[in-house]
């Protein structure tokens, strides 16, 4: 049996190194994690696509879909919205399939598919996550998209609250990097989302409602979203998985 560990990453690239054993868990609080949970929560489907390259066949496949993302911070030509989760949760068309793309957290969520289980999380399921996750037998990574060669603040919070939590439930820290980003962020307050590079690029492009809503939607959903054939998924209420005692 493997061991009970929890490791925290940052890229889409990172992937690779745990697809084959591990568990995965995808997080990309600003924006595209955020925006995939409150779609699927609204009751529409996402698919989330790592490059247009990939976009465009789906799109031809999908029946009107709602072509949601952005590519180095623009949406793309002929999309309908940037990567916007407070402009997707209160739209009423929720028949209309959601394609979505992202610089990074969309690349992200492609790579974890290839894991046997995988998850797009965020700041809204972070105790539903864990608690999801607490009765597994098996290793669990859980991966920050990050941006610009940086593990973002708002992803690496996210992360340790969800490996923080695991840890309190028997995992062991898979590293010392783990234990440490726990330790930075575990008791961390959520409003340290709003002083990194991620917040400033928002404010200073005038979509500060987006982060209004990461900041304003905290824990506030029982639900986890796996990442299932290309689509992201929803079960809830969550299943409340039993720890297991330290051996």
């Amino acid at each position: 049996m493997m061991e009970r560990t929890v490791v925290i990453d940052c890229f889409p690239d990172s992937v690779a190194r745990y697809a084959a054993t591990h568990t995965i868990v995808a997080v990309d609080v600003i924006r595209a994690t955020t925006t995939a949970v409150s779609a699927v929560t609204s009751g529409r489907r996402c698919f989330p696509v790592p490059s247009l390259e990939t976009a465009v066949p789906l799109a031809a496949r999908l029946d009107n879909p709602l072509l949601v993302g952005e590519l180095g911070g623009n949406a793309p030509y002929g999309f309908h919205l940037t990567n916007s989760p407070a402009q997707i949760a209160p739209r009423p068309d929720v028949e209309r399939p959601m394609l979505l793309l992202s610089t990074s957290g969309t690349p992200l969520m492609w790579e974890a598919r290839l894991a046997p289980v995988a998850y797009a999380a965020c700041l809204r399921n972070v105790t539903a996550q864990a608690d999801h996750l607490a009765g597994s037998d098996g290793p669990i990574a859980v991966i920050g998209a990050g941006s610009r060669n940086e593990f973002r603040d708002e992803d690496a919070l996210c992360c340790s609250w969800i490996a923080g939590a695991l840890l309190e439930r028997s995992f062991g820290a898979a590293d010392e990097r783990t234990a440490e980003l726990v330790a930075t962020w575990r008791s961390a307050p959520v409003e340290a989302c709003g002083q990194g590079h991620s917040a400033e690029y928002l404010r200073k492009t005038g979509q500060v409602s987006d982060l209004e809503f990461i900041l304003e939607h905290v824990d506030d959903l029982d639900a986890v979203f796996p990442l299932t054939g290309g689509e992201v998924g929803m079960l809830a209420p969550v299943e409340r998985r039993v720890a297991r005692a330290p051996a």
